[in-house]
């Protein structure tokens, strides 16, 4: 085999990127990622030429976590966010994915490098939250002929979905596990393959998945079936967000964030931090915070504070 997976360039950084425009080829990555993460395994390929790796090939998970743990170090010492040195590993396992065609185990920036978890607080109530306004967005989408985008927007508030999950979520079938086990099961789409189940909780829940059920048709999910997933992405599904935004609302991701918030409420008995309650029990809200996190698809409860906030101290 010729060097680096046969991808066409004897440069590792080259190599990378070529990898990753076939990635975008195919719509597994989107045009706008694939700069940002080219520019972060440039890095990791400056280093490795640096410690004597000139192929891929030769790129082994010791390698990345030593490569972790420096940048570790730099974020320990202030010369480097935390966010960026995440990054930075992630393009890594991004890019050696693409190249071994999936054989490549991930490196944890956090786990296995020693990165400091990232700390991202919400403050600001979700702008989704008000059923009222939700609504009102929703019914202008559907006459406007965004019934499809109106769907994955209520599938987002109604369970936390992410727009992928929901674009890709055979409703149909959906439809008929929640009428007979009382239980939504997420997987295409999922963020690390992670399946998941939701319990259903409210009977919005129930017509939500109805809805969409009808909208999908025969279809194998709510993208049509003349276009792929990138395409969908790319055109109606953005479409779809700026009209949400055009009724106050910052996008998909707040309605999961909505949706949290509201689970939390019904969990604990009283407001998320971030509407003004107060932890009136720690243990109850570490609690609703790990059962929040499984149905949002997050492996750890620190995410849940970008959703509801924080626990103070």
């Amino acid at each position: 085999m010729s060097r680096n997976y046969g991808l066409g360039s004897r440069d590792m950084s080259s190599a990378g990127r070529i990898a990753l425009d076939q990635a975008t080829g195919r719509g597994e990555l989107s045009f706008a990622s694939v700069d940002a993460i080219a520019d972060r395994f440039s890095k990791f390929a400056s280093y490795a030429k640096a410690e004597g790796i000139g192929r891929m090939e030769r790129i082994d998970a010791d390698q990345v976590r030593e490569y972790g743990r420096k940048l570790a170090d730099l974020v320990q010492r202030g010369d480097m966010a935390a966010s960026y040195a995440q990054n930075l590993v992630s393009a890594v396992n991004t890019v050696m994915t693409q190249a071994t065609r999936g054989e490549w185990q991930s490196v944890s920036p956090t786990r296995e490098c020693g990165i400091e978890q990232r700390s991202a607080i919400r403050e600001d109530a979700p702008t989704g939250f008000d059923r009222q306004t939700f609504s009102r967005a929703m019914e202008a989408m559907r006459e406007s002929g965004m019934a499809r985008q109106a769907c994955i927007a209520e599938l987002a508030r109604e369970f936390g979905l992410r727009s992928k999950e929901a674009s890709l979520l055979d409703t149909r079938s959906a439809l008929a596990e929640a009428r007979q086990a009382g239980t939504v099961t997420i997987s295409e789409g999922a963020k690390g393959g992670r399946t998941r189940e939701i319990s259903l909780s409210s009977a919005t829940q129930l017509e939500a998945l109805s809805r969409a059920a009808g909208v999908q048709g025969k279809s194998r999910n709510l993208i049509p079936a003349e276009a792929s997933w990138r395409e969908w992405r790319e055109g109606a599904l953005r479409d779809g967000r700026e009209a949400i935004q055009a009724h106050g609302i910052d996008g998909y991701h707040d309605l999961r964030a909505a949706y949290a918030c509201e689970r939390y409420e019904t969990l604990t008995g009283h407001a998320a931090p971030v509407m003004g309650g107060h932890i009136e029990d720690r243990q109850a809200d570490r609690d609703a915070r790990e059962q929040i996190s499984h149905e949002l698809g997050h492996d750890r409860i620190e995410v849940v504070a970008e959703y509801i906030g924080g626990r103070g101290t």
